[in-house]
């Protein structure tokens, strides 16, 4: 029987499907796994190449497999042009395999449990901040209908939930009152949940270098600094700031053909967290800078022949390409004047 060189594994739940290849590429087995036999099945395969999809728990096999002396990889999105025909687990594995030999792959670098606990931490902070979001909408959308508007910004709902909360207030019915008041009990609630996951966001930051860092950025906070953290387990993996912007997805799509160069807008296909974020922060400076006589020359020239919007993600791209800087170059972001520079003292 030939050596083992290659072995793809297709995740799932319950049932994997592995596909073992010989160094000349040549199929060996294509075989399922109950998930109980993974382990049991690699501790006895000696140590070759394992090629993974990047999934929900590929990184949590990536280090169990790893521990057992395999040299193990990640890959995105990219197999199915390897897929030959149809879709199912064994082709997928097989597909795998094949993906995980190109020497032009690229490959996602395997997080360690604390990087995913941190990224778990931001993950339940947004989901709590949407319900937050939803519940105000519910509030919003019933005072309505009794004809009580308020603007909509978050810091005015302290005023609806008090109108709730008045039982002298006669414009609310009884039975719609009691049903407000639940609805003004959970935003309290989730509320004070949201504070409490800051809390531990901007203490994780504090006790990070690099975190710590990142927020002498102008628009980077503790969330962005830590979703950096988490999410970008090596910045090393990027060749230059303009990689790891492309990789955020903050860079114009090219549609060249023929000789003709042309750039579209953004190409939206990395990170929708950290995009999101940085465009957000870039915006929370725009915001500073207008009419700010001590303002970066670059954003008020800027400002003043593009609109806004773009604006703030041409800003988002430079903050990118600064996190990538102080992460892979060390320093600390300072500013001089009207000009930016990296210290790296």
């Amino acid at each position: 029987m030939k050596q083992i060189a290659t072995i793809g594994l297709d995740l799932a739940k319950q049932v994997f499907q592995v596909h073992a290849a010989a160094a000349d590429g040549s199929p060996i087995f294509n075989r399922k796994l109950r998930r109980a036999e993974v382990l049991r099945f690699f501790e006895k395969t000696p140590g070759c190449l394992v090629g993974l999809e990047a999934c929900g728990s590929a990184h949590y096999w990536a280090r169990e497999i790893r521990a057992l002396g395999h040299d193990v990889r990640l890959i995105p999105v990219y197999v199915k042009p390897f897929v030959k025909r149809g879709r199912t687990d064994a082709a997928d594995a097989e597909a795998i395999s094949e993906a995980v030999t190109r020497k032009t792959m690229r490959f996602v670098p395997v997080k360690s449990a604390d990087q995913q606990a941190a990224a778990v931490v931001l993950k339940t902070r947004a989901l709590l901040v949407n319900q937050r979001t939803q519940v105000i909408n519910a509030l919003r959308g019933h005072l309505s209908e009794f004809g009580i508007i308020a603007a909509t910004d978050t810091t005015k709902v302290v005023g609806l939930i008090s109108i709730v909360r008045d039982k002298t207030d006669l414009r609310l019915p009884k039975a719609a009152r009691h049903a407000l008041m639940e609805i003004a009990s959970q935003i309290d609630a989730l509320k004070a949940q949201i504070e409490k996951l800051e809390q531990a966001i901007v203490a994780t930051v504090r006790r990070d270098d690099d975190a710590r860092r990142l927020v002498t950025i102008p628009g980077v906070g503790a969330i962005i600094a830590a979703s950096v953290r988490a999410l970008v387990p090596d910045p090393g993996g990027f060749k230059s700031g303009r990689h790891f912007a492309a990789w955020l997805g903050l860079t114009p799509k090219p549609h060249s053909s023929g000789g003709k160069e042309r750039l579209g807008r953004i190409s939206k296909m990395g990170n929708p967290v950290l995009r999101s974020l940085l465009v957000v922060g870039a915006t929370a400076v725009l915001g500073h800078a207008r009419g700010n006589p001590k303002a970066s020359r670059w954003i008020t020239a800027l400002l003043a022949r593009r609109p806004y919007k773009i604006v703030a993600v041409a800003l988002a791209n430079k903050m990118a390409r600064i996190i990538w800087v102080l992460l892979a170059r060390g320093g600390t972001y300072q500013e001089n004047g009207a000009r930016n520079q990296i210290a790296t003292a």
